[in-house]
């Protein structure tokens, strides 16, 4: 059974498309902790990052790095945070988050409810 984010990237879960290529996928995760939070997985389903193989996961940062590139310039943020857990679906995925701290990773404090339209706004920002 294919994965939530197989089924995403398949255009059968609508999604906040942020980036593509032929093998990366970048979209807001629905559950942000700060404003342009996007996750970046493989069009490959692997359950987890490092069962990848290296030239899929070393394609993957480089497509993570242009993505981070890209919330750095339109989200105000100090930084853009990296966060591998992998625990939540079994599908590999690095979580961009932009922060002004550290406190801004903590995946356990209540997340962002955003509207759609926030969300379209921040993907067609991101999206640029």
């Amino acid at each position: 059974m294919a994965t939530i984010f197989s089924r995403i990237i398949a255009g059968e879960i609508p999604s906040y498309k942020v980036a593509e290529d032929d093998k990366y996928y970048a979209f807001l995760d629905i559950n942000p902790l700060t404003k342009g939070h996007t996750l970046v997985v493989p069009k490959q389903e692997v359950d987890y990052l490092f069962d990848l193989d290296d030239e899929t996961l070393a394609g993957m940062v480089v497509f993570a790095k242009k993505v981070a590139a890209r919330i750095k310039r339109e989200i105000a943020c100090a930084r853009v945070a990296v966060v591998v857990l992998g625990m939540e679906v079994p599908h590999a995925h690095i979580h961009l988050i932009p922060i002004q701290n550290e406190n801004d990773v903590d995946f356990h404090r209540k997340k962002l409810h955003l509207t759609p339209e926030e969300f379209r706004e921040i993907a067609d920002k991101l999206a640029r």
